[in-house]
């Protein structure tokens, strides 16, 4: 089993930045594809970014595209999603999952965190 906690969400201004982490516990991150996904009100869960288990290719979804950035730590088993100009459509609950090499889906899913852009 892999526990996630995001944190560093909260209340910024348009063009702020907020840097997202997802601590991992139970298992190494190491063989997981991580992923970031945002859900706003009323609006169905939508993918963010991702990044292979080795950090060696990343993925981002064209809205996010030059403002976001997704990284990892696998010696600190932590996963981070820097927001850079952020925009009032970027408010959303934050979910961060993981997805084993060999599985189809993700696996495990994180609590999220609030991200509020303020305009």
């Amino acid at each position: 089993q892999v526990q996630l906690a995001e944190s560093g969400g909260g209340l910024v201004q348009a063009g702020g930045s907020l840097r997202l982490s997802c601590a991992a516990s139970g298992r190494t991150l190491r063989g997981y594809s991580m992923g970031w996904f945002r859900q706003a009100p009323g609006k169905e869960r939508e993918f963010v970014a991702a990044i292979d288990w080795s950090a060696s290719s990343t993925y981002s979804t064209d809205s996010v595209k030059e403002r976001f950035t997704i990284s990892r730590d696998n010696a600190k088993n932590t996963v981070y999603l820097q927001m850079n100009s952020l925009k009032p459509e970027d408010t959303a609950v934050y979910y961060c999952a993981a997805q084993h090499v060999l599985a189809r889906k993700y696996d495990y899913w994180g609590q999220g965190t609030q991200v509020t852009v303020s305009s």
